[in-house]
């Protein structure tokens, strides 16, 4: 069996929309980032968004993990047009599809973004890479709360809008494995 160990990226401090724009984490909270690395098996190897809120936040946690190099498509959503904006800008400018994004999950995407599905699509083959490279291994996956989210839809076979309602706070972990039986969803948000 495959375990996946999803961690959100550490706190960025940002009230606006943030999806490939590079702001870098808080990882001033050494507690609790200890706390998060205690959590996580030893022997799994750790892979990481290139964005660097996630990488540092991956750096923070791996210890003598082994560190496999980054990789772009663990990358949160690109919000396009909408990156960088507050979320009432974004829904005077775009008010009924700004709205649709949120309640219907799929194909929809912010202006010059990306979709649900496309994000799931990319997030998908990496994880799918992985449970071939590294079978019946611990995979300690830092990343984002939209990527997280299309994971949690994966293993528990539920639909884009019941994924999205979940909370996935900064620094929490989620886990999920992948075996003979398929996909099964573990403790979603776990706050160390």
């Amino acid at each position: 069996m495959t375990r996946f160990w999803w961690v959100r990226h550490g706190p960025t401090h940002e009230k606006n929309f943030v999806g490939w724009r590079d702001v870098p984490a808080d990882l001033s909270d050494h507690a609790r980032i200890a706390r998060v690395a205690d959590h996580l098996p030893a022997s799994a190897v750790v892979v990481s968004s290139d964005l660097i809120r996630a990488s540092a936040t991956a750096d923070a946690i791996a210890r003598n993990r082994t560190r496999l190099p980054d990789h772009p498509d663990l990358r949160e959503f690109n919000f396009g047009a909408w990156d960088g904006m507050h979320f009432s800008e974004v829904a005077d400018r775009d008010p009924i599809l700004s709205r649709a994004f949120w309640e219907t999950p799929g194909d929809l995407c912010a202006p010059d973004g990306e979709s649900w599905n496309a994000v799931a699509a990319r997030v998908n083959a990496v994880v799918d890479d992985l449970i071939a490279s590294h079978a019946d291994q611990d995979i300690i996956l830092t990343a984002h709360m939209g990527v997280i989210m299309t994971q949690i839809q994966r293993a528990s076979g539920s639909t884009a809008y019941q994924a999205m309602g979940h909370h996935i706070d900064n620094l929490s972990i989620t886990g999920m494995s992948y075996g003979p039986q398929g996909w099964a969803l573990g403790p979603i948000n776990h706050i160390a």
